[in-house]
């Protein structure tokens, strides 16, 4: 009977990890997709500078993020995938630190590292959920429930500043609110602090499932009432200084939809969350692997 009850418990939650893996590797797929077609990295995501062969190099990140996701899918190379997914999403990370180095005082910056810092930690957590790192002490430390940590600080740290950009740019926030909505400078302000909520509530382990779930909401009234698909065919560009053409709202629907992807496998990983995690227990890692 017990073990009946146990298998009746993992049934809804081994589902929404297969959703969430599978939005994740969708959002990824298209973006890739989207790079080997323009032949062109991600803009502001992947700010690759110019050099000889950028644009072969973008179709091959493109035709990597395309295979990598898909295998994602599939049992007998998930584990592969996702061990080479989180350095290519490390790749992307370090892409943003120089910026960081020479213009910290501007939080455009922090937001724009904290966007690439939130799709990284939706790497760890498959990182931490299916890949296996024998033989190497460190990375296994990154698996299991203290993988799952890990990602929660990541992911918390990341989101701070996006909520935080909110604010300090509350005039561009508010003007890219759809106009028929009402008191679009009153929500720029309320998604802005609860995304910061949920940051706090993140990194410091408080409710990390609600916390992941409500990130992962926001992520999806963002992607599809800012970017949504009204827009990819806008003949003006959506705020001052954005290029014209659909490439570049494309993009940020897809970005805005990985990072709510990253936050729902937050979510599913931290079904079992609580004081466990505050002591980075491993709990049933293999679990946490299975597809």
């Amino acid at each position: 009977m017990a073990t009946i009850q146990a298998a009746a418990t993992n049934v809804p939650q081994t589902s929404e990890k297969q959703i969430a893996l599978s939005l994740f590797s969708f959002g990824m797929i298209a973006l890739g997709i989207l790079t080997v077609f323009s032949r062109e990295f991600a803009y502001d995501w992947q700010p690759v500078p110019a050099f000889p062969g950028r644009e072969i190099v973008a179709g091959l990140c493109g035709l990597f993020m395309v295979v990598c996701s898909a295998a994602l899918l599939f049992r007998s190379t998930a584990s592969i995938a996702a061990r080479l997914m989180l350095p290519f999403l490390l790749a992307w990370l370090a892409l943003k630190v120089p910026a960081l180095i020479f213009a910290p005082q501007i939080e455009g910056v922090w937001l724009n590292f904290g966007e690439i810092g939130t799709v990284f930690a939706g790497g760890l957590v498959l990182f931490a959920q299916r890949a296996r790192p024998e033989g190497s002490t460190f990375f296994a430390r990154l698996t299991g429930q203290q993988g799952v940590r890990a990602a929660q600080i990541m992911f918390g740290l990341s989101v701070f500043p996006i909520g935080l950009a909110h604010l300090v740019y509350s005039g561009i926030t508010a003007a890219m609110v759809p106009s028929w909505l009402p008191f679009r400078l009153g929500l720029a302000y309320l998604t802005g602090v609860a995304q910061m909520a949920c940051g706090v509530a993140l990194l410091f382990g408080f409710m990390p499932r609600v916390a992941a779930l409500a990130e992962a909401f926001m992520c999806a009234l963002f992607a599809f009432l800012v970017w949504g698909p009204d827009t990819w065919f806008a003949a003006v560009p959506k705020f001052q200084g954005s290029p014209p053409g659909f490439r570049f709202p494309l993009t940020a629907f897809l970005i805005t939809w990985i990072v709510g992807c990253s936050a729902l496998l937050l979510a599913s990983a931290s079904a079992r969350s609580g004081s466990r995690f505050a002591s980075g227990a491993r709990g049933d890692d293999a679990t946490d692997r299975g597809l």
